[in-house]
């Protein structure tokens, strides 16, 4: 496993679940094209599996 997780929102949470929308906000991803870098451990590694189809995930 990589240290860290470089997450980069690239759609839109306009249509997507509630529950999904709560997932992007608590990865601090407010804005299409936004980047956060998060530790790679097993809680964001589950909040990046529900919100997975609206990522980029990119191990540094």
């Amino acid at each position: 496993m990589a240290e860290k997780l470089k997450i980069t929102l690239v759609k839109s949470t306009i249509g997507a679940v509630p529950k999904n929308k709560k997932t992007v906000v608590a990865l601090g991803l407010n804005k299409i094209g936004k980047t956060v870098i998060m530790p790679d451990n097993k809680s964001v590694r589950g909040m990046i599996q529900n919100v997975r189809h609206l990522v980029k995930v990119e191990e540094i």
